[in-house]
């Protein structure tokens, strides 16, 4: 009788096992992808400003994905978070420059858990059909919570602010900073599947088609869709022309201490403005329809300051032209950052205050807890700015300029009611000089480069120690200053009616963005639920 060897009675042909892991191996195939997810946070930051490299965002979230995918919801929750702090933390260390480290941390520590909650439902989704179109939307929607809570929300960081250089910009035309931050998000989520998927078909040999041209589709269509976009961006004039002066009159002292010499501010930019007044009459700069100052340009509450009002009135009549002010103003025992309309010949006669204050800047939320843990912030913020309920759009000299002042930038909904309110040009009047030399101001330049662009507007930007800047409706910087300096900036720029896509839709893109999240996440919970009844079901028919 002949016997055939089988693998069960001739050891040597047994299945090569592998080795167990080393501890230190355990240890580094648990680090690598946290350190992975870490380093893609940072990569997602320099991809932000003053940096130009935007497509840095676009590796940034492949990565991202790449970590995610097929995680555990604690391990993608975990993943997610150092995500957040690899991004968060660099990207707001401004906030700490004259406060020190404890707000900074604080604010990332508290924002970070908004990234970690969308890591879990990137990796939830992440093994259906077409998963970066449903990861991207789940993106959008922790922005949209960021920025809307706590505290009315902090919507800095948005990843369409850091696109304004990008060949994506035109997208914010279509759909605002939801449907930019979207189709960044999706290229990079396309780009990350397509490497995964080349990488399993050199171990597998196998091609999968269709998910091969979902992948694709993530990462073409936003690019093309960009190109298309490109015909709603322009900066031609639609209601004539107006020449606009942006005033930048620096601060006696850099930080905080700025304040305590109120008057020198004010003197500093009536003398900015006294010296662009003596250019214009020697003919060696165009006389300007209208004025703009920054914000904090008057701390000193020209309405009850008779000797404030002087100065304004002098400088709005050395100039020939109105003058937009930035002031500090009381009234019914309560504090308004405010813009004030001044005549040359009537004095003020329109003010706008601002309806978006910030948080532990200009009032004090849970006050009493905070005072408890550090006296010293309570005393920073000793009394709270009250929010104003209108838009602010003034007359000048026959232009409609809409008001957004300084954080207002940030907040989709702040700018869109100034356009809808009928501004031809947008303002934004900021002060910076509380963050020394850091990259907010660069940050906040690139904020109103895009909004620009989504609303089709000629965007100025007045800052008290720079930078200060005009933008054309394409997101152009046309003229800008150095920080820290006394400089005027006088440009004709064009006056605009026309709505983009963006303004006449409004929230409904991000409401749409929203829906594609819930459906993708539902489907994944859905799915999920089946193969726990299908697994169990295998178990109690099994023998």
């Amino acid at each position: 009788m002949t016997v055939t060897a089988t693998s069960v009675d001739r050891p040597d042909r047994l299945e090569p096992q592998a080795a167990p892991l080393s501890r230190g191996a355990r240890l580094l195939r648990r680090l690598l992808p946290a350190a992975a997810a870490a380093l893609s946070g940072v990569l997602l930051y320099v991809s932000f400003p003053p940096r130009t490299v935007w497509w840095l965002a676009l590796p940034a979230f492949a990565g991202f994905g790449w970590v995610l995918r097929g995680r555990s919801w604690k391990s993608a929750l975990g993943l997610g978070y150092l995500f957040g702090l690899g991004f968060l933390l660099p990207l707001l260390v401004w906030t700490g420059v004259e406060v020190g480290p404890g707000p900074w941390l604080a604010l990332v520590v508290i924002e970070a858990v908004f990234v970690a909650l969308v890591g879990v439902g990137v990796a939830a989704v992440s093994k259906l059909p077409g998963w970066p179109l449903w990861a991207a939307a789940l993106w959008i929607a922790g922005e949209a919570a960021r920025a809307r809570a706590p505290f009315n929300g902090f919507p800095w960081g948005k990843v369409a602010f850091g696109q304004a250089d990008g060949v994506f910009l035109p997208l914010a035309a279509v759909g605002g900073t939801p449907v930019l931050g979207f189709a960044v998000v999706l290229s990079g989520f396309g780009l990350c599947e397509l490497v995964r998927l080349g990488v399993e078909r050199r171990r597998t040999g196998e091609v999968r088609w269709l998910a091969a041209n979902l992948a694709l589709l993530s990462l073409a269509v936003p690019f093309v869709g960009a190109f298309a976009a490109r015909t709603l961006v322009s900066d031609k004039a639609e209601d004539g022309t107006a020449t606009v002066a942006v005033i930048q009159g620096n601060v006696p002292r850099l930080g905080l201490d700025f304040n305590s010499q109120r008057r020198a501010v004010l003197d500093y930019h009536a003398r900015e403005t006294e010296r662009l007044a003596a250019e214009v009459k020697a003919g060696k700069v165009a006389r300007p329809d209208f004025v703009l100052w920054p914000e904090n340009s008057s701390d000193i509450d020209p309405f009850a300051y008779t000797d404030a009002a002087a100065v304004i009135d002098e400088a709005a009549k050395a100039i020939g032209a109105p003058i937009s002010v930035g002031g500090v103003v009381e009234r019914d025992g309560k504090l308004y950052n405010e813009q004030i309309l001044w005549d040359p010949e009537k004095g003020p006669t329109q003010t706008y205050d601002k309806r978006q204050i910030q948080p532990f800047g200009e009032y004090l939320p849970l006050r009493s807890l905070i005072g408890a843990i550090n006296s010293e912030w309570t005393s920073m913020v000793r009394q709270d700015f009250s929010r104003g309920t209108e838009p602010g759009v003034f007359s000048m000299d026959g232009a409609k300029v809409g008001l957004v002042t300084c954080y207002e930038a940030a907040f989709d909904w702040a700018v869109r009611s100034e356009v809808t309110d009928g501004a031809q040009l947008i303002s934004v009047p900021s002060n910076n000089a509380t963050f020394d030399r850091s990259e907010m101001t660069y940050q906040q330049l690139a904020m109103s480069r895009v909004r620009a662009v989504e609303h089709s507007r000629t965007v100025t930007v007045p800052v008290t120690s720079g930078v200060s800047a005009i933008i054309m409706p394409d997101g152009r910087i046309t003229q800008k200053t150095g920080m820290f300096v006394a400089d005027s900036l006088v440009q004709k720029v064009p006056l605009r009616s026309s709505e983009t896509p963006a303004t006449r839709l409004g929230i409904l893109p991000e409401i749409a963005l929203l829906l594609v999240a819930a459906g993708g996440l539902g489907w994944a919970i859905g799915a999920g639920i089946r193969g726990r009844r299908a697994e169990a079901r295998q178990v109690v028919s099994a023998p």
